[in-house]
């Protein structure tokens, strides 16, 4: 939000009470006057009047998860460990997941508090590809390229998954790469062939590489670089 708006929005500044605020150099966002009515106050930025402090701000919080199989992909369940529980940091309640997996499925997943970081990295039209290791019951031939490069619909949503691309590793082998996240688009793509998914392990989200250090079930911070990434 702009910092005009953000501060004409409160009840104690008008308009041109803000213009002045900022004319006169009163206005800080993290520590820094601003004099432009078009600086970013984002929800993790303090900003101050004076010396009083409008918003505290946060600190923006990013991890990366190795997912492990038979944990769920939300908050809480009543029935099974979540993928929060394994991360053991203070006001886990302000985090979320960036691109959910299923029960079974392993693999990366990040977990943050910056909501408009993980939608760039998560929403169909940014296009960035997500990428899986496949594992099948039948073996997977040629036409799953082709079908997969044109498109399959999906007559519950009524809608056609964007293009995809199949890498064949072995027979029954293949990595994946989609860069939407429909309800068990996978196992959907793959069920077209009637070939059951026996294993599914996402490697990639954008440019984001599962640390090939961490085992199922542990974490670490996104450095600064990764961050910078998306």
């Amino acid at each position: 939000m702009r910092v005009d708006r953000f501060l004409s929005n409160l009840p104690r500044f008008n308009r041109k009470q803000v213009r002045l605020l900022l004319v006169e150099k009163r206005v800080r966002i993290d520590g820094k006057i601003v004099s432009d009515p078009h600086a970013d106050v984002l929800e993790f930025s303090r900003v101050e009047v004076d010396d009083e402090v409008l918003q505290a701000g946060k600190p923006a919080r990013y991890f990366m998860l190795h997912k492990p199989r038979g944990c769920v992909s939300a908050t809480r369940d009543p029935q099974h460990p979540t993928v929060l529980e394994l991360i053991h940091e203070p006001d886990k309640h302000d985090l979320h997941i960036a691109g959910r997996l299923d029960f079974n499925t392993t693999g990366l997943m990040i977990i943050t508090n910056d909501g408009s970081w993980s939608r760039r990295l998560t929403q169909p039209k940014t296009r960035l590809p997500k990428i899986y290791y496949v594992e099948t019951e039948q073996d997977i031939g040629p036409e799953y390229a082709l079908k997969f490069a044109e498109g399959l619909y999906f007559a519950f949503e009524d809608l056609t998954t964007l293009p995809a691309g199949l890498q064949v590793l072995g027979p029954k082998a293949a990595r994946l790469s989609i860069v939407e996240g429909r309800y068990h688009q996978v196992k959907r793509m793959f069920g077209h062939f009637d070939n059951k998914v026996l294993r599914l392990h996402r490697e990639r989200m954008g440019p984001l590489v599962l640390d090939s250090t961490l085992e199922p079930g542990e974490y670490r911070p996104l450095s600064a670089a990764e961050i910078q990434l998306i």
